[in-house]
Formats: C-alpha cells, sequence, structure tokens
C-alpha cells in the first residue's frame, strides 16, 4: 500500500488534507469551506469546533479517496493560518469565545492606545512586527477584557492561548500537547525573535500571562503522537508551521534573497534573509522563516490582506460569478479593465501601506463599465498590491531579485503574466496544487527519516509554467500608477 505523509492545511477560507507520497507527490487532496463569521463591520471570526471538525473530515476522506488507513501514514504536519487568534480552558477543553480571525480590525483603538504610550518602536525591535490588530495579542486582550469571567481564568492558570496550530494539535492529541512552532510564534508580537523566547516585557505590555502561552518548538521534529482514536493508531506529528512558512519551503527558497508569493485569501511575498533577522524599512516584517536542526533562519514579508478574497466577493458579495474559477473567463471577456481600478481594502491596507482606516473602492466606473471590467480590475488589483510590497523589498535590501515563485489558490495566466510585467523577471509558477501541503510534508517526512535532506527534496521540485515580460508592459505600468492614485484616496477613510 506504500506509506505517506499526511498534511493538514487549515486555511482562512477551507480546511485541507494533502496525501504525499515518498516520491514528494501528491497523491490526494480534500478540501472543505466552513462557515465565516462577520458579527459586525471590521469583525471576522470562526468557531474553532467547526475548524477542528472540518479538518479531521478532509483527513478521512483524503485517506478514503486512495484506500488506505491510518496504518499507512508515517506522520502528520499541521500548517494553518497564522495570528488567528484562540483562547480555551485548560481543564474542560471548552473555547472562552469564537476564533478572532487574523483580518478582524476590532482591536484598531487597542493599538492606537499602546502607540501612544510608547510601545511600537520596543514591539518592533522586539518581534519584527508593527503594532497592529493584524496580529495575535491585541486579540488576547481582547478576549480577556470583554469575556466574562476571563481574567480571572487566567489569573487561576486555567486558559490556553494559541493560534490554530496549536489548537489542532491539542484536540489530535486530547489535551496532551499544548505547543505552538517558531514561526507562528512569531507573529504573536509576544515573542522575541532576537532571543527565540515569549517575552516577558511584551507580555506586561499586553497583559498576558506566561501560564497561557504554549511551549515553542522547532519545524521539523516528532512533538508527540496523534490519539489512536482518530486514525486507529498512534501516528507521529512531525511537522508543525505557519503556512506562509509552509508555502516558502514547499517553493524551496531556503537560501538568502529567494523571494516567493503566495495567492491566497490574501498575498504573502516573502524573501529568505539569512540567518539573521533583517529590519528593514519602516512597511516590511521581519520574521522567523524556519528552524530546522536547531538552526534558524529569517525572511522579510510583505502581507497583503485581501486578493483572493476580492474574488470571493465577486462570487458570494456581487454574485457576478456562480465559482471562484469563472474569474478567469469573466475577466478575458474585455480586453482591458475600462478604466476601471479596485482598491479591495475590505480589511484595511497591509504591506506596504499598514493602514487600517482604509476602506474598499471601485474607481472609474461609467456607463459602459461591464461585470467583465469589474472582474479584470480586481485581478489587476491583486497584482498590484503585491507589487507595492516587492517594491518596497527591492529599495529596502538591494538584493537582486533574479526569480518570483508563486504558488496559491488563485493563480492564473493573466494574474502571473501582469506580475511579469511589472517586476522585470520571469515568474515561476510550481507544478503543483498545493505548495503549502508540500511544505509541511517535507518537514514532517524529514524528522521521521522518509527524506534524508532537502537537497534529495529538490530533485522532486518541477517547474510549472514560467511568465516573462512582454510587450505590454509599457500599458500595464500605466495602469499601476493609475491604481496608486485610487488607492491615495482609500487611505485613511474611516
Amino acid at each position: 500500500m506504500g506509506k505517506y505523509i499526511l498534511a493538514l492545511d487549515q486555511g482562512t477560507s477551507y480546511s485541507n488534507a494533502v496525501l504525499v507520497d515518498k516520491q514528494g507527490k501528491v497523491v490526494s487532496q480534500v478540501k472543505k469551506e466552513f462557515e465565516q463569521y462577520y458579527p459586525t463591520t471590521g469583525w471576522r471570526e470562526h468557531d474553532p469546533n467547526e475548524i477542528w471538525l472540518s479538518q479531521y473530515s478532509v483527513a478521512i476522506e483524503a485517506m478514503e479517496e486512495v484506500g488506505i488507513t491510518g496504518d499507512s501514514i508515517v506522520a502528520i504536519g499541521i500548517t494553518n493560518q497564522r495570528e488567528t487568534t484562540i483562547v480555551w480552558n485548560k481543564e474542560t477543553g471548552d473555547v472562552l469565545y469564537n476564533a478572532i480571525v487574523w483580518q478582524d480590525k476590532r482591536t484598531s483603538d487597542i493599538c492606537d492606545a499602546l502607540k501612544e504610550k510608547g510601545y511600537e518602536e520596543i514591539i518592533r525591535k522586539k518581534t519584527g512586527l508593527l503594532l497592529d490588530p493584524y496580529f495575535s495579542a491585541t486579540k488576547i486582550m481582547w478576549i480577556l477584557d470583554n469575556v466574562e469571567g476571563a481574567r480571572e481564568l487566567a489569573d487561576s492558570d486555567k486558559l490556553a492561548f494559541g493560534t490554530v496550530d496549536s489548537w489542532l494539535v491539542w484536540k489530535f492529541t486530547k489535551g496532551k500537547l499544548h505547543i505552538t512552532d517558531i514561526t507562528n510564534a512569531s507573529r504573536t508580537m509576544l515573542f522575541n525573535i532576537s532571543t527565540q523566547e515569549w517575552d516577558k516585557e511584551l507580555l506586561e505590555f499586553f497583559g498576558v500571562r506566561e501560564s497561557m502561552l504554549p511551549k515553542v518548538v522547532s519545524n521539523s521534529e516528532v512533538y508527540g503522537f496523534i490519539d489512536s482514536e482518530f486514525f486507529g493508531k498512534e501516528i507521529p506529528i512531525a511537522g508543525l508551521i505557519g503556512d506562509q512558512q509552509a508555502a516558502m519551503f514547499g517553493q524551496l527558497c531556503v537560501d538568502k534573497g529567494m523571494l516567493k508569493n503566495t495567492y491566497s485569501t490574501g498575498n504573502f511575498i516573502m524573501m529568505h534573509t539569512g540567518d539573521e533577522p533583517v529590519f528593514a524599512g519602516e512597511n516590511l516584517l521581519a520574521t522567523v522563516a524556519l528552524k530546522m536542526n536547531g538552526v534558524v533562519s529569517y525572511a522579510l514579508e510583505g502581507s497583503v490582506f485581501d486578493t483572493g478574497s476580492v474574488v470571493q466577493w465577486l462570487r458570494d458579495g456581487l454574485n457576478i460569478i456562480d465559482s471562484s474559477s469563472e474569474i478567469l473567463q469573466l475577466a478575458n471577456s474585455e480586453q482591458d479593465n475600462g478604466g476601471v481600478y479596485f482598491v479591495p481594502a475590505f480589511s484595511g491596507l497591509g504591506a506596504p501601506y499598514w493602514d487600517k482606516n482604509a476602506r474598499g473602492a471601485i474607481f472609474g466606473i461609467t456607463i459602459g463599465t461591464s461585470n467583465g471590467h469589474i472582474a479584470r480590475a480586481a485581478l489587476e488589483s491583486i497584482v498590484f498590491q503585491s507589487m507595492g510590497v516587492i517594491a518596497e523589498i527591492k529599495k529596502n535590501t538591494n538584493i537582486p531579485i533574479t526569480e518570483l515563485r508563486v504558488d496559491g489558490a488563485f493563480v492564473n495566466d493573466t494574474l502571473l503574466q501582469t506580475q511579469a510585467d511589472l517586476i522585470d523577471s520571469p515568474v515561476v509558477s510550481l507544478d503543483s496544487s498545493n505548495v503549502t501541503g508540500l511544505g509541511v510534508a517535507y518537514l514532517a517526512g524529514l524528522a521521521v527519516g522518509i527524506w534524508s535532506n532537502i537537497e534529495e527534496i529538490k530533485t522532486f521540485r518541477h517547474k510549472g509554467r514560467v511568465f516573462y515580460k512582454d510587450e505590454n508592459v509599457i500599458k500595464i505600468n500605466k495602469s499601476y500608477e493609475i491604481w496608486k492614485k485610487a488607492v491615495e484616496r482609500s487611505l485613511n477613510w474611516l
């Protein structure tokens, strides 16, 4: 029957399970969307139990798809949406409140108050992050201050905090393990990326007790075992990593200067910066890329909040497409954007603007504007937002970009050609449907000896399509400059 790695890829909009064989090939993949909750403007939540149940169910379905049982699984890796915050009772396992999603903006006022106290620069130096609602720390504060009895439970050391990786491990081990990996820890605003420890000064700033926090582990080791109830036997959990770092490893961007972009609910551009954190510019994040065999490497990241979510909005909000896959056909029904420019600041704007008060807008609508023009403007907005981050990386690092490796659910030819025209470097897509799942599968497989080293894994990587700059570059550059004017009018809207 063969031996497989099971990768659990828990995303913002879906739970995904990927089975990978010893040749590094994806043999089965099952994905399931789950409910999104928007209690009020700027808020976004998930049900932690629905996350857990959907992730378990797709794992079972992926195994059934190829006719195997837990006996054929040698290790499990878990990768997850980062920053999303869950707090639960250690004694009962009950969650105190819905998961507060990374895009949620309810803690904007908390961030402003902390900035007024002068904390931002200290936080930046310790964590590599900006003081923003994006990250976990202020979400924990909100739960402790707004859920009845939460502070009392925390003071009694009865509460656990975790990002989604911690929650899944807790559930799969029936509460035996409360851990997080170093990449997820580095996104909480509580973790010092230089000392690689939870930072006591930051815990004091945010009013978070250390007893709530998970143990921080590396990205590739055997942490413990899935309880036998779930797959019929105990299976080692051997890989744990945030989804964007998983995609970076799946793209094998393991050397300094390598650059990747993942087109998902948001876009996440990361450049490998070597074995020291690089604090470059005011609008980029320094973050942990990987810890394996005791060695830590770092990355420079620009996070774009709303890209794939634009396509979802066209489907679920405007109802101009029935499925996300129809976006390309609709966009190509028009030769250009018809003068329409889309700024998808549904959750404010991330890098390089970092304006939580920006809001979405569509400019240039006339009586002749069609659904096709809006669809094309939506796709262009995904590329334009990414280009802003790439330009910031170029400006602040002086590291030449030889190619951009891309992956994600919302990749298509029109989008990638536009990206190649703007970046003036080849854009290379990976011939795989799930780079994030592959990344954590590689890490789990290395931990249990399925593969001996990264060099062996590199033999599995097959380039997909490669896109080069074409003759439309002048036109698309002009569109990009106009789009930046549209962004200026969307900033500080609230």
